[in-house]
């Protein structure tokens, strides 16, 4: 592994660590993961890091089972803005198919494919999560397995047929510990990890989906997400959006909140053909556009809602956007900017609750 995760994986650990009587910052710190990665979804920490501290944490505990107590804190939630889309997908299938497109908002290298049978059994296929640089560590692969049954619970809301599961690992806590968990056979040091599942369970049809808000939400995910590659530039974003109207909206701000020093998210941001400065206009923009046009605030509390100091600012900025006066667009009517669900909240802060 050499890649950087979202730290929305870590929802749990703290709880389960305080239930064993360890400290969780202090182990973070020993592991060199910044503490707002355990108390927070959207800080970007090194998975090598993230699966060393989960390591280190099951054995100095010891919490030999630490990652399937760690899923238990776990909701469909963890996928951010990806929740909308898929528990308002049409079946299963569609839905892990949803999330298997965007999986990489959480790590570039994180990967779920549906594989044959292992075991040969006609209507039956594995649905397998991995990493494509190896096997995850024992911890980093129960807990992605883990929550990978849940979420199909959720949707399904109930049991969905389990066949058995597969784990790559030998078990360090009694087996029954697995099977209960997964309320399923499982058959440890196998090649790959995996759920064994029926396969016309991809076609078992969702209760309760809103076509609308899910188009709305894969618009969304498309148009702020569009490159596998781009994963930091993204997060940026969303730091920017979260800055605006309430700090200034600067690139030391943004390397705070995602847990990372400036010069490396310079870095980062490069690497991905990205910088800081076009992704504050882009995030501006889209701001003042949806206030604009949706709101009747005065011009000058619309500047400072984007972070301009000035009215005059708003204005020169609008005519380079739009090549109108704020006025004229506000007049205009101009369509909201994707991202924004019917009733005005933002897909960026999850699923709905």
């Amino acid at each position: 592994m050499g890649s950087v995760i979202r730290s929305a994986g870590m929802r749990g650990f703290r709880d389960v660590v305080e239930q064993f009587g360890g400290d969780a910052a202090a182990l973070a710190a020993q592991y060199r993961v910044p503490l707002e990665a355990i108390d927070s979804d959207d800080v970007l920490v090194s998975d090598v890091a993230m699966a060393k501290l989960l390591e280190g944490a099951a054995r100095e505990l010891p919490c030999p089972d630490l990652g399937l107590r760690m899923s238990e804190y776990q909701d469909i939630g963890i996928l951010g803005p990806l929740a909308v889309a898929v528990q308002n997908s049409p079946t299963v299938g569609a839905a892990l198919d949803c999330a298997s497109q965007f999986l990489f908002l959480h790590s570039p290298v994180l990967r779920f494919t549906i594989v044959p049978d292992p075991e040969g059994r006609s209507g039956v296929l594995g649905l397998c999560y991995g990493s494509s640089q190896g096997t995850p560590p024992r911890q980093a692969t129960d807990a992605i397995l883990a929550f990978a049954h849940r979420m199909i619970r959720f949707l399904v809301d109930g049991p969905y047929g389990l066949h058995s599961v597969h784990l790559s690992h030998q078990p360090r806590v009694p087996a029954v510990r697995y099977t209960g968990f997964f309320g399923a056979e499982v058959r440890f040091g196998q090649p790959a990890s995996l759920l064994r599942v029926p396969r016309s369970l991809l076609d078992r049809p969702l209760a309760g989906v809103d076509g609308t808000l899910r188009e709305i939400a894969l618009e969304y995910l498309h148009s702020h997400f569009p490159e596998p590659g781009r994963v930091v530039a993204p997060q940026v974003r969303n730091a920017i959006e979260r800055m605006l109207g309430t700090s200034p909206p600067r690139i030391d701000a943004a390397a705070r909140l995602l847990g990372v020093h400036p010069r490396t998210l310079q870095r980062r941001l490069a690497a991905e053909g990205a910088t800081f400065e076009a992704l504050l206009d882009d995030a501006r923009r889209d701001a003042a556009l949806r206030l604009l046009t949706r709101t009747d605030l005065p011009l000058q509390q619309v500047a400072g809602l984007v972070g301009l100091s000035e009215q005059s600012a708003l204005t020169r900025c609008v005519r380079r956007w739009c090549g109108a006066t704020p006025s004229a667009v506000r007049a205009g009517g101009a369509g909201s900017p994707v991202g924004v669900l019917p009733d005005g909240r933002g897909l960026a802060s999850g699923a709905p609750t």
